[in-house]
């Protein structure tokens, strides 16, 4: 095995593809696929991932925020991009990048026509975004005469695609309201299509709606996490491969004699003789205070090591009494063999929240 001899944050672009296949595979043939890669695609590289996704004939990327669709265009990628949550002070950057907003208000709608209208255009596309349950962006069912009447006698923007989004399709014990969120998104679409005079691109399907509802793929399907190698359950996360592999180093190794403590406020205190190494990795790159305590493990040689005392904002102590190591040894911290979900969970948390918290100092090495 190659020592990194460095923190580092593998990305292998095969798993994505293996991903992207896998997913695809899920829902009917001629589905578009539409693939987000918003928060540095999910902690990785944004950039790497999207040129690989438009090999693979992706047929949309999702962004949250109108800067990262920016950085992609100038990164040469020319397939549609979606903004999730764009912000009216970037909507003429946002045209000028010919990126693609979710409009989801009374205000963003006709703040954005107002200066689709200033910058000249015609018919550009935007995606309108209804609320049926998560409560989080979206117009009512209710507005959607309104949003019609606001678009009619104007030449400006053109509805191409209404969406909403799943609020619990991981959970089968919230099944009925996956389901109750479907029907009234089908509902939006029909009284929409009939006020326009045509049907916009649907979509709702979020990774766990794409395995859990593919009934429910209308004319397009979004995924984020399922792609970088997690499908929110045990049997489908078998059936992926994670992307992000996060590795370091041993920096030094301790001899530890009875009573005595481990890093700051002396958390840590051995009850014995023991063997402690520092690794070059903290809560600055991601690792949040709540992996100390000896809770959460990583691997040196295939074995367990326990996380002592607190993190540090740069640093790591783990017990290597049992391991048979040495200073400048390999560690992992998740990847594919133990993975981010498995960390995660000592913390109380998500594999969202461990792959989008790595920092950027941590250096990512690309493998196709």
């Amino acid at each position: 095995m190659n020592k990194p001899g460095e923190t580092t944050l593998e990305i292998d672009l095969s798993a994505l593809e293996h991903n992207f296949n896998y997913l695809k595979s899920r829902v009917p043939n001629g589905i578009k696929f539409l693939a987000v890669v918003k928060a540095f695609a999910y902690g990785s590289d944004m950039i790497a991932i999207a040129k690989r996704l438009e090999q693979l004939k992706a047929d949309y990327l999702a962004v949250a925020y109108t800067k990262e669709g920016v950085s992609l265009r100038k990164a040469g990628i020319q397939i549609p991009i979606l903004v999730l949550h764009p912000q009216p002070t970037n909507f003429e950057l946002l045209i000028d990048n010919t990126l693609e907003p979710s409009l989801y208000s009374p205000r963003v709608l006709q703040l954005f026509l107002a200066t689709a209208k200033a910058k000249d255009q015609e018919h550009y596309p935007v995606h309108i975004k209804f609320n049926t349950g998560l409560n989080r962006l979206g117009f009512w069912e209710n507005d959607v005469a309104d949003v019609v009447n606001q678009l009619t006698n104007q030449q400006s923007i053109k509805i191409k695609a209404v969406l909403s989004h799943l609020a619990a399709s991981e959970d089968k014990n919230e099944a009925e309201f996956s389901t109750l969120q479907i029907q009234r998104f089908r509902t939006i679409a029909k009284k929409l299509s009939s006020l326009l005079g045509y049907m916009p691109i649907r979509h709702m399907l979020n990774t766990s709606g794409i395995l859990n509802f593919p009934e429910a793929a209308f004319e397009m399907v979004r995924s984020g996490i399922g792609l970088y190698g997690y499908g929110n359950h045990p049997e489908i996360d078998a059936k992926l491969k994670p992307v992000a592999t996060l590795k370091t180093v041993i920096s030094q190794r301790h001899k530890i004699e009875p009573g005595e403590s481990v890093g700051y406020n002396r958390r840590y205190k051995s009850d014995g003789y023991r063997v402690t190494a520092t690794l070059p990795l903290g809560h600055a790159d991601g690792i949040g205070r709540q992996y100390g305590g000896g809770n959460t493990i990583v691997w040196v040689k295939g074995k367990k090591a326990p996380i002592i005392g607190n993190v540090c904002m740069d640093m790591i102590m783990i017990d290597v009494t049992d391991i048979d190591c040495k200073e400048g040894d390999e560690v992992l911290i998740f990847g594919r063999e133990h993975s981010a979900e498995d960390f995660a969970n000592t913390g109380d948390t998500i594999s969202y929240e461990v792959l989008t918290a790595i920092s950027s100092r941590v250096k990512r090495i690309i493998k196709s």
